[in-house]
């Protein structure tokens, strides 16, 4: 069963709008059955345009996660259907990864072992924090905020990338409003933004996505070659946008079993 919602800053989050539920962002835990945990722990960014939050990339991504021994938590980040722009989501996403590092620590879970997962513009969001983490404020007064947002890999679902020639434009406008200045739309083309610190990645795509092209992807996973990052990248020929985990009814391909054999592999499953 999930946690109750908490929320991100005990206080206003910095730069909320108001103080409605949209205003407030949120992490919701998923955990292991008792003596099942791994110690590992995944941070869930859903996709939904940069406009709402899909329940199925949220909820169903955490349960299955869960199922595996690792510990989940959705996060509930702020969006542009309720006026937010960027820098707002990366700052959610940031304080989100930070926050289920150190509940990590003070658990007896691994804080080495923090991984995000995003799908289609939440995969963007993940991109965005696997290119543009840091190392915590040493010296905060507020024990959060001195962890590192680096997550330890990153699982990206049919992401959006680029965004460039090859972006969703909804994603697009509702992250950064009408024309954005060329600087700004380059630093969050992510796969511009990859450098030898970025983590490990795993990534998949169909190649019938006609909502998120599949070249956001190769671009991403050419960009982490060129950096010598290890990555994983699976382009299924069947299937469309926003599959979620496998069902007959969305014909999604079996990334989750090859998702899990690579978490294996990075050692992310072992106890």
């Amino acid at each position: 069963m999930p946690s109750t919602p908490f929320p991100l800053w005990s206080s206003a989050a910095p730069g909320a709008l108001g103080t409605a539920a949209q205003d407030i962002p949120t992490l919701t835990a998923y955990l292991p059955a008792p003596g099942k945990a791994n110690g590992a722990s995944m941070l869930v960014l859903p996709g939904g345009a940069y406009w709402g939050l899909a329940d199925h990339e949220g909820k169903g991504y955490a349960e299955w996660f869960a199922e595996n021994g690792v510990t989940a938590y959705v996060l509930q980040y702020r969006l542009g259907a309720h006026g937010y722009r960027h820098p707002v989501m990366l700052n959610d996403a940031a304080r989100g990864l930070r926050t289920v590092r150190s509940f990590a620590r003070t658990n007896g879970l691994d804080p080495s072992r923090v991984g995000i997962i995003g799908s289609s513009a939440g995969g963007h969001l993940a991109s965005t924090l696997l290119t543009h983490f840091d190392a915590g404020q040493a010296g905060a007064a507020d024990a959060i905020d001195r962890e590192s947002s680096r997550p330890d890999l990153g699982i990206l679902c049919y992401p959006v990338i680029s965004l460039g020639e090859f972006t969703h434009q909804g994603s697009k406008k509702n992250l950064l409003g009408e024309n954005p200045p060329a600087d700004l739309v380059a630093r969050l083309s992510t796969e511009l933004q990859v450098t030898s610190d970025t983590p490990p990645c795993f990534l998949w795509h169909t190649g019938e996505d006609n909502g998120v092209v599949v070249e956001n992807s190769l671009l991403f996973a050419a960009a982490l070659r060129r950096a010598r990052v290890p990555f994983d990248l699976h382009v299924y020929e069947k299937g469309g946008h926003g599959l979620g985990l496998p069902a007959a009814s969305k014909n999604a391909p079996p990334w989750d079993a090859d998702c899990l054999y690579w978490l294996g592999q990075r050692g992310f499953l072992k106890a």
